[in-house]
């Protein structure tokens, strides 16, 4: 997979895209093929506008979530080294690539767009390492040691994601900016980390807080 694939994607929403590997500030040891908000010479047309509005490029951006989720890993690589992790909702890749820069036995990134699955396989190979994809959740690898998954449970429909993580795994390590409370007491908070998405789209301030929670598997 090639930037230029990637470009074709990101075409798709915004006729001006395309990406750049860059390193985000969360995770410097982690180059990334991202937007690259230099071809935005002015603002968005509306028909731009409203076509990232329809169908955001989520892979395009690396968010904070995903960078402290990154980080932490590589900083205790004990937590993936030799195991079995599955990436939910793994956009860009980088929590995938991360854990198979730790040790990850079989690292895998989970996500139901294509694009997203497209910039992981891209984004491993520009890190030199393997990642395995996955498109439906059912479809997942068996006997998972670690779920990972940042910034899923936004839309309260997706609570019920905590308890299937917990079910599919002998551990779950979570980041989340937008939930101040999980709700689970399974899920234990570890640490709050402050970040900012890349490149950076000016979000609020208390987006930029990340919780990282660690939850054992219920089985």
């Amino acid at each position: 997979m090639t930037p230029e694939h990637l470009n074709q994607h990101l075409r798709k929403t915004l006729s001006r895209g395309q990406v750049a590997a860059s390193a985000p500030a969360g995770c410097p040891e982690l180059p990334l093929y991202l937007f690259d908000p230099s071809v935005l010479e002015g603002p968005l047309s509306h028909d731009e506008a409203q076509a990232v509005v329809a169908e955001p490029a989520y892979w395009s951006f690396c968010w904070a979530s995903g960078q402290v989720l990154a980080s932490w890993i590589l900083q205790h690589p004990e937590l993936v080294a030799g195991k079995t992790v599955l990436d939910f909702g793994s956009g860009s890749g980088v929590v995938a690539v991360a854990a198979a820069r730790a040790g990850a036995a079989r690292a895998t990134a989970c996500d139901i767009d294509p694009a997203a699955l497209d910039a992981a396989a891209a984004n491993a190979r520009l890190n030199g390492v393997q990642v395995e994809l996955c498109d439906d959740w059912a479809a997942r690898p068996e006997s998972l040691d670690l779920v990972t998954a940042a910034d899923v449970l936004y839309d309260p429909d997706n609570r019920p994601l905590l308890e299937a993580f917990r079910a599919a795994a002998r551990r779950v390590l979570l980041a989340d900016s937008r939930v101040r409370d999980l709700g689970n007491p399974a899920y234990q908070l570890q640490t709050v980390i402050e970040a900012r998405t890349w490149p950076d789209l000016n979000e609020f301030e208390e987006f930029n807080k990340v919780r990282i929670y660690l939850a054992e598997g219920a089985g």
